[in-house]
C-alpha cells in the first residue's frame, strides 16, 4: 500500500497558519511519467530548478557518450537508466523541492490513493486539535535544590567498587 508525505506551505502574509487546502500530499514509490516524461513531469510540478539540473547532466551525458564514440545500444542503455533513476527518485527530488521552498514536513499517511490518504490525514489532524483544545498547556515542573548534609565522608561509595586498598 502507497504511503504519503504531507507538506504545508509557508503562511501567507494574510494568514495565521497556511491553508489545509493547500497541503501538498507527494506518494512514495515509482512515478512511472516521471519515467517515461522526465522533463515534462519536472514542469508539472514546477521543479525548475531540478529541471535545469536534469537538462545540464542530460546533455553532458550525450555528448560524453558520442565523444567517446559510445555503441548506440550503450546510449539506449545509459538513456533507460536516466529514466529508470528519475521513476524512482522522483518524490524525492518534489519532497527536496518543498522543503527548500520553506514547506514543513507534518508527517506521512499509508493509504490506497491520494484522496483516501488527505481523508485518514485530515481526520487524524482534527482529532488532535480538538483534543489540544481540551487539554491544558503542560506547566513547566517544579525542580527543587539537592540538599547537602555535610562534606563527604572518606568511606563513602559512588558507584560499584569500594574504597581502593579496603577489605574485600
Amino acid at each position: 500500500m502507497p504511503s504519503f508525505t504531507v507538506h504545508a506551505p509557508k503562511p501567507r502574509k494574510d494568514e495565521a497558519a497556511a491553508d489545509p487546502e493547500r497541503f501538498a500530499f507527494v506518494r512514495d514509490g515509482f512515478h512511472f511519467w516521471a519515467f517515461v516524461f522526465g522533463p515534462l513531469w519536472l514542469l508539472r510540478y514546477r521543479l525548475w530548478l531540478a529541471l535545469v539540473i536534469f537538462v545540464i547532466l542530460y546533455v553532458a551525458l550525450e555528448v560524453g557518450l558520442n565523444m567517446i564514440r559510445a555503441p548506440s545500444s550503450v546510449q539506449f542503455t545509459v538513456t533507460l537508466l536516466v529514466g529508470l533513476l528519475m521513476g524512482f527518485e522522483a518524490s524525492s527530488i518534489r519532497r527536496w523541492t518543498l522543503t527548500r521552498r520553506g514547506w514543513t514536513p507534518l508527517g506521512f499517511v499509508v493509504a490506497e490513493n491520494q484522496e483516501m490518504a488527505e481523508r485518514r490525514f485530515f481526520t487524524a489532524w482534527s482529532e488532535r486539535a480538538a483534543v489540544a483544545a481540551v487539554t491544558p498547556p503542560p506547566q513547566a515542573p517544579q525542580y527543587t535544590t539537592p540538599v547537602r548534609r555535610g562534606p563527604p565522608a572518606g568511606s563513602d561509595v559512588i558507584g560499584l567498587f569500594p574504597e581502593p586498598g579496603s577489605a574485600r
